[in-house]
């Protein structure tokens, strides 16, 4: 060990150093952003987890109390009426690896309240794309089972250009996104919430939605590479700067 700290320097030594301690910084503070990315996944995890467990809220529950619509997650019981004929169909939404659409129906609940509910999932037909497959929506009151979650992502479009302009048109109630605030518009009321119906598959409609999990797997790997690369540079710093001169000086030794 003494022999390796004797070991002569020179400049490029210095600026080695200089360079490794930077990257070990970097590589390492970039491993703990990720770990924490995974604490913040988890903690919101917890809290849904958590909204999920609270007791299901009636329609009457969230009419008298409108800011329970904001609670996402939340479990909830509708009772309304739904209005079929501002149906749409979201394209490009697969489920259980086959392609199909997201069909969704504005449910009233009473002259002034309007939900949005993303009903289930139908299989696209494998020839004729814009042909609809069959579903059954009930006329009269009925009763939603669901919980109160944010509106349907976006998919990338190449156009913003609304396909359903002409609502004669089966073909045009078929959409690659939705404009919430437009729709609505369209409809004639602001959507209350947007609901994700759980109940079991009916009407022609699938629901095996997605088991909502914190997805810290690719955060945790990222952090255990940045790590590993921090590592690997002081390895390679330690081996070149000290263990590869301490091993050629013992091979070739000065002679004084």
């Amino acid at each position: 060990m003494r022999m390796i700290i004797s070991l002569p320097r020179t400049r490029a030594f210095a600026w080695v150093t200089l360079a490794m301690v930077i990257g070990v910084v970097l590589t390492v503070r970039l491993g703990f952003w990720q770990l924490s990315r995974a604490a913040q996944k988890e903690e919101r995890q917890a809290a849904i987890v958590s909204q999920m467990e609270v007791g299901v809220l009636s329609t009457a529950d969230l009419l008298a109390d409108p800011s329970n619509f904001g609670l996402m997650h939340q479990r909830v019981k509708l009772e309304g009426q739904w209005l079929p004929q501002h149906t749409v169909y979201l394209d490009n939404r697969p489920m259980n690896g086959r392609a199909g659409f997201w069909v969704i129906t504005p449910l009233q609940l009473n002259a002034h309240t309007l939900v949005l509910v993303q009903r289930g999932w139908v299989p696209r037909h494998q020839v004729e794309r814009t042909l609809l497959p069959e579903i059954q929506t009930p006329t009269g009151v009925v009763q939603v089972q669901g919980r109160v979650t944010p509106p349907p992502s976006p998919l990338l479009s190449l156009t913003t250009t609304s396909t359903f302009d002409n609502t004669d048109s089966k073909v045009n109630h078929i959409r690659q996104n939705l404009d919430l605030d437009a729709f609505a518009v369209q409809v004639g009321g602001s959507f209350a919430a947007t609901v994700l119906q759980t109940d079991a598959a009916s009407e022609g409609l699938l629901r095996d939605w997605p088991v909502i999990t914190a997805g810290v797997e690719k955060n945790l790997a990222y952090a255990f590479q940045w790590f590993a690369l921090a590592a690997l540079q002081l390895m390679l710093y330690i081996w070149f700067q000290f263990i590869q001169p301490y091993r050629h000086a013992r091979r070739f030794p000065t002679s004084n």
